[in-house]
């Protein structure tokens, strides 16, 4: 019997990447998908859907059955969620059970994917690494605390004897951003023109088919054990703005927001979405995030794995077309 390649989050921004570059190499796919998921990312691709649930160890590991690699890309991805404890729940436990069902399983490679915001970051320009040091203290907001507990967790696996590699991707762009994104909502709000104003930060910036194509890479050419950076380009915020309004011939905003200001009014939008539910303005966690210049050095990957490195300029080009192909903009 042929084996298969189980992806989770193959309906996402990653994993549906992922799920159309396994394609490309003849690979059969396994998708796990949540009931009430938009499956929009699948429609037309030769994928076998599996339903279940990372909070559903059973369905896991019947999912795993008859699969040697599994790439498990799900996650809570959310500047702000009203229940922190559903994504600890997610993120955290959810990335333990399908490890556990992995390690019972057999399997013969995972790729984990994480995030550059579990990465030790200097935050004065100088590009972190895979081995800058960092602690849990450093985590700004639920999500990255939470991607760096299920790191933890994955290494712990590793000990165990789970032949599992990490990547960290930084910030992604491209088509099939179907959310979007908080960084696919900027490039959104840019072609609506509704960004007069920016508060400025610095992010690292790759092609979404190089990231899920650096995923493959570390599968076939990665260590176990090991942590791989998938990004390419350091940019800032109004540097990509820049890049934008080249593409688009849409003027970039001129107006940069003072960083004080902004943070006491993401407090304020904070403490009144606690009493509403509903989802800040002005989300707290990306705000702390922005004091940072979130730079990364991925040569590791470049090196070691062969991590494509496509102009960012060709990135944003497509997620731009992507957007307004598909009614975002």
């Amino acid at each position: 019997m042929k084996m298969k390649t189980f992806v989770t989050g193959a309906t996402g921004f990653i994993g549906a990447s992922i799920v159309r570059e396994l394609l490309k190499d003849g690979r059969e796919v396994r998708a796990l998908v949540r009931a009430g998921s938009d499956t929009a990312n699948l429609n037309g691709l030769d994928v076998e859907p599996w339903r279940g649930d990372l909070r559903d160890r059973s369905s896991l590991v019947q999912g795993l059955k008859g699969c040697d690699v599994l790439y498990h890309a799900a996650a809570d991805y959310r500047l702000w969620t009203r229940t922190p404890q559903e994504m600890y729940r997610i993120n955290v436990e959810g990335t333990s059970a399908i490890l556990e069902a992995a390690l019972e399983n057999g399997l013969s490679k995972v790729v984990y994917t994480s995030s550059v915001g579990t990465l030790g970051n200097p935050g004065d320009g100088t590009p972190g690494t895979e081995t800058t040091p960092v602690t849990l203290a450093d985590m700004v907001g639920h999500y990255k605390k939470s991607k760096f507990l299920a790191e933890r967790a994955a290494e712990r696996f590793v000990g165990q004897g789970l032949p599992l590699v990490i990547v960290n991707p930084s910030t992604p762009v491209g088509p099939l951003d179907i959310k979007p994104t908080p960084t696919g909502k900027i490039i959104v709000d840019f072609l609506n023109r509704r960004m007069p104003a920016y508060l400025d930060t610095g992010l690292n910036i790759i092609a979404v088919e190089d990231c899920a194509r650096g995923h493959i890479l570390a599968e076939h050419k990665g260590c176990i054990g090991e942590k791989y950076i998938l990004g390419n380009a350091d940019l800032t915020l109004s540097a990509i703005f820049g890049l934008l309004a080249e593409i688009t011939g849409l003027a970039a905003p001129r107006v940069r927001l003072p960083y004080l200001p902004i943070l006491l009014a993401a407090y304020l939008n904070e403490g009144i979405s606690a009493v509403t539910g509903k989802e800040p303005l002005i989300p707290l966690a990306g705000v702390q995030m922005a004091a940072k210049f979130m730079f990364f050095d991925s040569s590791k990957a470049v090196r070691d794995l062969g991590l494509p490195q496509t102009p960012v300029r060709d990135a944003l080009k497509r997620a731009v077309e992507w957007f307004r192909t598909n009614g975002y903009a």
